[in-house]
């Protein structure tokens, strides 16, 4: 598992990514497991409760668009409900700012799988009376600051479309704000999806890094098979600003610790890790400082001895009867500077 994850982190690191945090949602709940616990914690809809793992399949195939060639839907899960032969996709969209163009991209993400479904089906079945396109739910997990505030309807990005009625294509999608929830409810969770938007709150290393301590109690009581998916997140999200160096660093603690019992060492080892980060960092500012400072030191040195210098040469020159304006060709002082010296001689 750590090899998996290990190959997850180094190829998140070094594909050209538009988002990281997005990327590491997107590592995340592809682990069926959490995909469901994301949905049991946040989509309260009746056909929730019919899913579980062994009815879900993560379709690997990205649906990229021609209109959108900087994005591609996220994660498409094929689910079959367990006491009905229903086959249905759940299309999820990871957003870490506001797009206006949600309701329409959507709905071309779901044309395409609509119709790949029909190229991957003999005509005979597709002309049947009784075939039935696919069920697709489309999901927005946003992660922003702000408000999330776009058209949650498709129906509403139409102008005028009050004018009409059930004529117009229309569909709302589900929006899963991150920071939406209170953080009372996050904490009742007790999951990793609800520990998981809790730190996602608190981007800034250290106020991160304290509430991973508060939900020390909440890491250690994690599934075993779910600690290393958390380690991988923490990897992801916590290299960005780093060097290499420290990149490395990071992932060497993480990787001394295998069991969510040992959570509290492994924050105790990434708080001090992250601290001697900070203070080489202020150390190396600080011996940048002083070499400036001794570099302006000198040039200013040099340019005033060179200053003093020439006017020496311009008094000397001056006291000769020289013409000002030779004075200025061959010294590079100009008339003003001469003539100041003059007044002073």
């Amino acid at each position: 598992m750590k090899e998996k994850d290990e190959d997850a982190l180094n190829k998140d690191q070094n594909e050209n990514i538009h988002q990281p945090h997005d990327k590491a949602y997107k590592f995340l709940l592809s682990s069926k497991r959490i995909f469901v616990e994301l949905l049991q914690s946040f989509v309260h809809k009746g056909w929730v409760d019919r899913i579980d793992e062994s009815n879900l399949t993560k379709m690997d195939k990205s649906y990229i668009l021609q209109d959108f060639r900087e994005k591609e839907s996220d994660l498409v899960y094929q689910m079959q409900i367990k006491d009905r032969q229903i086959i249905f996709y759940v299309l999820m969209e990871m957003q870490s700012s506001v797009d206006f163009q949600m309701p329409y991209r959507l709905l071309l993400y779901m044309v395409e799988i609509w119709r790949d479904t029909l190229k991957n089906i003999n005509g005979a079945e597709a002309a049947r009376r009784d075939f039935k396109l696919p069920v697709i739910v489309p999901i927005v997990l946003y992660n922003g600051i702000g408000a999330w505030t776009a058209c949650r309807s498709f129906r509403e990005t139409l102008d005028h479309q009050e004018w009409f009625g059930d004529e117009l294509l229309d569909f709302k999608y589900i929006l899963i704000n991150v920071h939406g929830y209170r953080e009372e409810e996050l904490m009742e969770l007790s999951n990793l999806i609800g520990a998981v938007f809790l730190l996602e709150r608190r981007p800034e290393i250290h106020a991160f890094m304290e509430q991973m301590e508060r939900l020390t109690h909440v890491l250690e009581k994690l599934p075993a098979d779910l600690f290393p998916l958390f380690q991988t997140w923490i990897k992801i999200v916590t290299n960005r600003g780093l060097s290499e160096k420290h990149r490395r660093r990071v992932i060497e603690i993480m990787d001394q610790f295998t069991e969510p019992k040992e959570v509290k060492m492994m924050i105790s080892n990434l708080e001090k890790a992250f601290e001697d980060f900070e203070s080489k960092a202020e150390l190396r500012g600080e011996l940048r400082g002083e070499l400036r400072g001794e570099l302006r030191g000198e040039l200013r040195g040099e340019l005033r001895g060179k200053l003093e210098g020439k006017s020496e040469v311009a008094k000397t020159m001056l006291e000769k009867g020289m013409d000002v304006f030779l004075i200025v060709e061959l010294t590079g002082l100009s008339t003003e500077e001469i003539e100041k010296l003059r007044d002073l001689h």
